[in-house]
């Protein structure tokens, strides 16, 4: 995910010790069973430094080749409506609760600025602590710490790893484009 650290990012952090390396692609359910068990783990979970300012990361090893996060999310923060390409993915939430809007339709992928969505198209999940979820390729949504009080922390897995993210802004229902990211944009 593209976030802004107060700091600087720390080193790749290595996976849980219970997590096992897979030899082929991971799928959405091996993604989602990796942030099940990294979740799990109270020192890892507990090791993310929080800013009260701005969300923190620390890079995972994920299974396969996968991208992982553990992230943390300081009070009313969110990630903007995006997708993360060609990318499947899960994540799951380890403290705190977020929130998930998301959209149940397949976008077209390129060659297009906005779009206007129909009614009945809009998703909403609360993941408390321990509550999470896979997903597909192209699958766009944006993620919420509504709490006024409390830090939220999660972990993420993608696979492949990112190869870009695409931001949009939403108005209603009109749908825009705004910008694609890519990893040299995250270094």
């Amino acid at each position: 995910m593209s976030v802004s650290p107060a700091a600087p990012a720390p080193a790749p952090a290595p996976a849980p010790a219970s997590v096992s390396r897979s030899a082929s692609a991971p799928t959405q359910a091996e993604l989602l069973d990796f942030v099940r068990r990294a979740v799990a783990d109270a020192d890892l979970i507990a090791s993310l430094p929080l800013d009260p300012g701005g969300r923190t990361w620390v890079r995972l090893e994920g299974p396969g080749g996968s991208e992982a996060w553990l992230i943390g999310w300081p009070p009313g923060t969110g990630t903007g409506w995006h997708d993360h390409a060609d990318s499947v993915g899960a994540f799951m939430t380890a403290s705190g609760e977020l929130k998930e809007n998301s959209l149940a339709v397949r976008l077209p992928t390129d060659g297009w600025t906005t779009l206007e969505l129909t009614e009945g198209v809009d998703r909403e999940r609360r993941l408390a602590t321990g509550q999470g979820r896979a997903f597909g390729r192209h699958h766009v949504h944006e993620v919420l710490n509504e709490s006024t009080d409390r830090h939220a922390i999660s972990v993420h897995a993608y696979y492949p790893p990112l190869p870009r993210i695409r931001r949009y802004s939403r108005t209603g229902q009109t749908l825009r484009l705004e910008q694609v990211e890519r990893p040299e944009d995250w270094q």
